[in-house]
């Protein structure tokens, strides 16, 4: 008799760290269904799947959207969210504080706002994957702001692991990566800062979106890890 196929929810899965974990996820048999706040994104997202992964767009920063899709969703088995933000970088003699706040609203309260929504429905067999970043954990100028974001993901992830288990929490922190994230930079500015964190970490170069997929895919499918963080930076945050 075959076995049960999993099923694993990407918020935020229509770009980026998200589509590539949807695709690794699918290739390893699984069903996936992929959120956006963007139809058209989603949408494009979802081709470039061949029309594998299932879609739902709606704004995981508004609970009640957030509310409704799980509400209707069905029970399901992990979930993976990769909700990002970028506020709160730049020197903190000068930064806006008001950035943190706004880093906390796009990022850190859409996925904790998910997880909760989520909890009725979520097997507690599965498991749930949070995406930080390795800013957190870096001893870097500049990044004091968008640490300070990143940083309440990595805290939380352990205490959730004992208080929701055996539902497994963990978290992935990933290093520079060649997303769209970094679209804010004109072509040659990002090419630029690829270059020099290229030339810091050990690994000679930048991180690609499949690599964070495959770091995600091994937290979803290893029923033996839990309350972990997984950082996935190339080792830049010995060398930064």
């Amino acid at each position: 008799m075959p076995g049960k196929i999993e099923h694993t929810v990407v918020v935020g899965g229509s770009s980026g760290i998200g589509l590539a974990t949807a695709r690794k996820l699918l290739g390893s048999g699984m069903k996936v269904t992929i959120t956006g706040r963007s139809q058209d994104k989603l949408t494009s997202a979802w081709k470039s799947l061949g029309g594998a992964a299932e879609k739902a767009a709606f704004d995981a920063s508004k609970p009640d959207e957030v509310r409704h899709f799980f509400g209707e969703l069905g029970p399901f088995d992990h979930l993976v969210l990769a909700a990002s933000g970028g506020k709160g970088l730049g020197p903190f003699e000068t930064l806006d504080l008001s950035d943190i706040a706004g880093g906390v609203d796009e990022k850190v309260r859409p996925q904790l706002s998910c997880l909760q929504a989520a909890l009725p429905t979520l097997n507690r067999s599965g498991s749930v994957t949070f995406i930080s970043a390795v800013s957190a954990q870096l001893s870097a100028p500049g990044v004091a702001g968008i640490a300070a974001v990143n940083g309440m993901l990595l805290t939380v992830v352990p205490i959730l692991a004992v208080e929701l288990k055996p539902l497994r929490v963990n978290v992935v922190a990933p290093g520079v990566i060649d997303t769209p994230w970094w679209d804010f930079l004109a072509e040659d500015q990002r090419q630029a800062v690829f270059s020099e964190y290229a030339g810091k970490t050990p690994v000679g170069r930048i991180g690609r979106a499949e690599d964070v997929a495959g770091a995600i895919a091994f937290l979803v499918s290893n029923g033996f890890m839990t309350g972990q963080v997984l950082t996935c930076d190339g080792g830049l945050r010995f060398a930064a």
